[in-house]
This record gives C-alpha cells, structure tokens and sequence, in this order.
C-alpha cells in the first residue's frame, strides 16, 4: 500500500472528537488505523515507568491486556521506545516478537511476518507505543512516513486526552473525597447539639436561627471550651450552604510560611518543596462555608489576604498571576477581644469589621443557669457508651457540687472532668450500674486544676486531691477547697514570675484574660507586692 486515503484519516480525527469515553476513544481510533493501513494485530500501550500497558487491542487474545511488558527485556519495544520516528522491522529481524502466541489468527510462534511501531510522543515525551503487525511480509514498507507521523500524532493525541481526562477525574474525586472527609470531621466533632434551656442558651439559639440563613460573615466570639466550633456546625446546618461543605480550619496550627498554600492553594514548583499542585481549604469550600477557629492568631500578612476573599470573593493561588473567584461563606470564631487587638495593632480594623457584620457571643457555663444538669446527662450517655458500660449515673450529693463549682474551663473542662471521673468510678465499682460519687469528682475537679501548672513543686500534695474519700462522708465545701488551692497556686507562680501576669498565664497554660477573670474573683490584687485583698 503505497499511500492512505485522507478520506480515513478525516474519519479518524471525527471518530476521535465523537467518542466519550477512553475505552470508546482507543477502541474508534484502532478500529480506524486498521482500515487506514491493512493489519492484523494492533496494540495501543502506555508506558508506565519502566513497563508498557496495554490499554486497548485487535487481533491479539483478550489476555493480553493483563499483561505489564518490561520495555528492557523485549529488544523490539526497546528500540521503539528509544526512537523519535516510526519503526518498521525487517522480516528476518532476529529480535523476539512480544506477542508471539498471542496472534487470534494463528497458534505458536509468528511466521515470517510485517512488524511496525510507532513512538506516541507529547512534549517531548514518551507516553506510549502503537504497534502495528500483518502476516504478509513488507506489507508496511510503501506507506509514507508523513502518514505515519500523522498517525503517530493522532495517537499521541488521543492517549494525551485520555490521560489529562483521567487526571482530572482523579482530581476531581480527590477533592470531593478530601470536603467529604473535612465536612464529616467538622460536623461530628465534639457533638453535634446545642444542648441547654438556660436564658442565655435561648437567646443564643435564637441568634443563630436569625442569622444562619443570611450569607453574612459571622464572627463567634466567647472563652475558650464553650463550644464555638459546635455554634458554627448548627449556623452551616440551618443555612442555605447545608448541603455544601463546611470546611474546618485551625488559624492557630497552621505555619506561618504555609498559610497561605492552606488557604488558596499552591501550584507545582511556586516555592521550594511544592512538588505537586494543591487545592487550597477556599476552593475546596466553594458552594458552602469555612469555618476559621482561633481567627485572631492569624498574622498581619495572612489577614491582608483574607480581607481580600471577604471583600470580593477572589483569592490568589500561590504560584498564579490570575485571580479566582470562590462562593464561600466565611465563619469565624475567637476567644480573644478583638477590639483590644485592633487597639494593639495586632489586627485589622478593617478585617475585624468585615468579619463581624453580626457578632455571636456564646455564654460561658457559669452563667447558664440550670445547664449544667442537662449537659452532664448528655455527657454520660456519651460516655456510657464510649465505655461500654451498662449504666452510669451519678450520685445525687454531685449535682450540687458540679452546680456550685466555676467551671474556668467552660463546657470542655465538664466533659473532661465527667468523662475521667467515670473512670475512676468504673475502677472502683464492681456492679454493672456504676455511679460518678463526691470523692471521685472531687479528685478531677483538684486534678483539672493542678495540671495547670505541672513545673509547680512546692505545692502540699495535700492540696492537689483536696480531702480523701473519707473527709467527703462529713461536711466540706469543694467550692472554697478549690478556690484556696487556685488562690495559692496563681500568687505562688506570679511570685515567681515577678508579678508578670502574661508569664503567669504561659506558665499556668492558661489564656491571659480568662487568668485575669479568675483572679479578680478570687481576689487577688496586684501593687506593688503581691498580696491578698
């Protein structure tokens, strides 16, 4: 055959752009290379590594699509592969034929037969092979190279859309897989209702019913372990975004260098170490909301940048000159006073106001009146089942304690205090219904306190599990114990710190401003010694 008809390859270019899917794609593109050039056996392989695989075939058994041909050990492939133009080996080749056996038309090894292989190249690059076998001898030696090229191009073409199809699909199921992961996390973490009839409960519930349906910024302000990021799951589930993602970020744990790779995304080779392209936490919450935790530990920098997103819902990827635009609802929360930082300089003005278009102020436990038994009901179920016991409750003499008790650690620390008390009382118990007592509350409320500040040695040890289990059958106020055992442990670590009280709170792990709170109602006062007013 001396020439192809440009009628098949106008055929081929069609079929191509018609097809949908790959295998539809490879199969119309060998169907119609077989009748541009007569063969009976064509292969069309892409190289992974230092293999090639069979994506699609004619005239050879089904099997050998489960093949992986290791291009070193077959001299034919090799050499295809090490060559930028079509190859047509010589009927006498001695070089061993990869499909002998695997001929439809023929049993046992290939007799003198015509073998060609084209090279499938983009950029530059091999990504595949296209072999072309005949039974009759020579029968490829008149077809002219440029027919080949055009071929070989076509191929390329077709195996290069195939890839960057399936590239993207991958892609595609990657991200949707990583907002369905990062949606369950966010919404199953720490429980999933607001639990509580208080007054300042009420308000608060009537607040987000308000305000979830509107598209404003949110800005959640209260101390921390009140349940911030909980106020943020119910305003994403009763807003309009409900069934897009919700998208959870850590301000506080993400490093300086890489905030902005987190939030907007990067692509290969913008900086050192950005070895592949990554979707920023704003693409993937696209359609739905990202909910920004510890907003106010974002540095200067990185807010300039958000302030951007809030302004006009574009973000700049990393790496990009071009700008994208998102459709994402901003929720943020924080257990600091914005305004004082505003004040300092360490945010935004301008960022404070756009984010606080309608502030939400969760209550602390304190100050929710007749919450506190509800919240220990739900935190025993909870606890009952993750511990597998039968029944737990708790003593009768306990409500009052845990009513009378401050809770500097808010809701948290209750879960906390309830969850290790059930411990103590499983270890303790025998029966199958097991109850939380004085004495073992009375040991985690002492043990919540002391963890505040493990460098602390001089502290009777006394101090630490405030009365033994028999003391608590008489009269004692765990209230004022706790309290005096705060009281001594702050002046004795703001003794050693000089009266700095921001060392005091680093030391005592504890947040500046809820130190300052328990201070001034422990009564303790700060001149020009330390003293107790």
């Amino acid at each position: 055959m001396s020439e192809i008809s440009s009628t098949a390859l106008i055929e081929l270019a069609l079929n191509l752009t018609n097809s949908l899917t790959d295998g539809d794609r490879f199969e119309r593109l060998l169907s119609t290379v077989r009748q541009a050039v007569a063969c009976d056996a064509v292969v069309l392989l892409h190289v992974q590594g230092d293999y090639l695989k069979p994506l699609a075939l004619q005239g050879l058994t089904k099997e050998t699509l489960g093949r992986r041909f290791e291009i070193a050990a077959h001299g034919r492939f090799q050499q295809i592969c090490h060559s930028t133009t079509p190859l047509r080996f010589a009927a006498d080749c001695p070089l061993g034929d990869p499909y002998d056996g695997l001929l439809l038309a023929h049993e046992g090894d290939l007799p003198v037969h015509a073998c060609m292989g084209l090279p499938l190249l983009s950029d530059g690059k091999l990504i595949g092979v296209l072999t072309l076998d005949s039974m009759v001898p020579n029968v490829f030696d008149d077809i002219p190279n440029r027919t080949l090229d055009m071929i070989a191009a076509m191929s390329a073409a077709t195996l290069k859309t195939a890839m960057l199809l399936q590239q993207l699909e991958q892609h595609s199921k990657h991200n949707q897989q990583v907002v369905a992961e990062l949606t369950h996390e966010a919404l199953i973490k720490d429980g999933g209702e607001l639990i509580g009839e208080s007054p300042s409960m009420l308000k608060l519930k009537q607040e987000i019913e308000m305000v979830a349906t509107s598209n404003f910024s949110i800005l959640i302000e209260g101390e921390t372990g009140v349940g911030k990021e909980l106020v943020a799951r119910t305003l994403h589930r009763q807003s309009r975004r409900s069934q897009g993602p919700l998208v959870y970020v850590n301000c506080a744990a993400l490093p300086e260098n890489l905030i902005e790779s987190e939030l907007f995304g990067h692509v290969k080779g913008a900086f050192t170490g950005a070895e592949r392209t990554r979707t920023g936490k704003f693409n993937l919450a696209s359609g739905g909301t990202i909910f920004l935790d510890e907003i106010g530990e974002l540095p200067l920098a990185a807010q300039s940048k958000l302030l951007r997103v809030l302004q006009n819902q574009e973000i700049q990827v990393v790496g990009k000159d071009d700008v994208e635009y998102v459709d994402v609802r901003i929720i943020a929360a924080t257990n600091r006073q914005l305004r004082d930082e505003v004040e300092r300089g360490t945010f935004r003005a301008d960022l404070y106001h756009r984010l606080s278009v309608y502030p939400v102020i969760v209550p602390p436990l304190r100050e929710r009146d007749g919450d506190i038994s509800l919240l220990c009901g739900y935190f025993i179920e909870t606890t009952r089942r993750k511990l597998g016991m039968q029944q737990l409750t708790l003593a009768n003499n306990a409500m009052k304690v845990l009513n009378d008790y401050d809770w500097p650690g808010n809701v948290r620390e209750l879960e906390h205090v309830i969850s290790r008390a059930a411990l103590r009382a499983r270890n303790d118990s025998r029966s199958p219904i097991i109850r939380i007592g004085l004495a073992h509350l009375a040991l985690m409320l002492a043990s919540d306190n002391s963890s505040q500040a493990p460098n602390s040695t001089s502290v009777d040890n006394s101090q630490l599990t405030v009365c033994d289990h028999a003391q608590l059958q008489g009269e004692i106020n765990l209230k004022q114990q706790t309290e005096d055992f705060q009281r001594q442990l702050i002046l004795q670590i703001l003794t050693q710190q000089n009266g700095n009280w921001s060392a005091t709170a680093k030391r005592l792990q504890i947040d500046r401003a809820n130190l300052n709170r328990l201070a001034k109602r422990l009564g303790i006062r700060i001149s020009k010694r330390i003293e107790l007013s």
